[in-house]
């Protein structure tokens, strides 16, 4: 698990191809890999990638066929440049949001906005996604734990304050700039609460349960 705050970040390093997947190694800048150990999991643009090496700038892991297919892994090129966050320990402060670090879809940057000194970036998400995504709920942009401002259909817009496009790769988004998905996890489990098959005495959850349970 993690929480999209940014600890760095760092760029790809080599790629090599293995029938069919990828193994690469990350150059991780100014992260901190004194206490990183094998097996340990380090998300890059919000993807949680197992360590299979280390050295002494960086890391190595395995990019699967699935993770090639599902996320914007596929374009990456030596020299691109990528968050980074290590797994979030249990004593750890939550400053973002739980983000599992298993990328949903691949949205696209509509528009880039300067408000005030922040920027709005408005970003169309897969239809599939739409649902999920609700104004002030989160969301995570390439391992970026972010708050969704506004919902239009699958349009949906968020605010990048100095310090986040600073310290992340928001900085270098464009019109046309396809990046990772991750929506927050209590809407997928809350939708699968609501649609699973029930037991004979199990008390269903409704829209109608929900609200005369506090939830609004």
């Amino acid at each position: 698990m993690f929480t999209g705050i940014i600890e760095a970040t760092g760029t790809i390093q080599k790629i090599e191809p293995k029938e069919g997947d990828w193994k690469v190694t990350i150059y991780t800048g100014k992260m901190d890999l004194s206490e990183v150990e094998i097996g340990d999991s380090i998300a890059a643009n919000g993807i949680c990638l197992t360590v299979i090496a280390l050295n002494t700038d960086g890391y190595v892991a395995d990019v699967s066929v699935e993770t090639l297919n599902v996320t914007t892994a596929n374009e990456w090129n030596v020299g691109t440049e990528v968050n980074l966050e290590k797994a979030l320990r249990l004593q750890d402060r939550l400053g973002g949001h739980l983000v599992s670090g298993h990328v949903d879809g691949v949205g696209d940057v509509k528009r880039i906005i300067q408000d005030g000194r922040s920027w709005r970036y408005e970003i169309e998400a897969p239809l599939s996604l739409a649902k999920y995504i609700a104004s002030k709920g989160s969301i995570c942009i390439n391992g970026i734990s972010l708050t969704v401002n506004q919902v239009n259909g699958s349009l949906f817009d968020v605010n990048i304050v100095p310090h986040t496009r600073q310290e992340t790769t928001i900085k270098t988004f464009k019109k046309g700039t396809r990046v990772n998905l991750e929506v927050d996890l209590l809407a997928r489990y809350l939708e699968r609460m609501m649609t699973a098959p029930q037991a004979d005495d199990a008390m269903p959850v409704t829209s109608q349960f929900l609200a005369e349970n506090g939830f609004k």
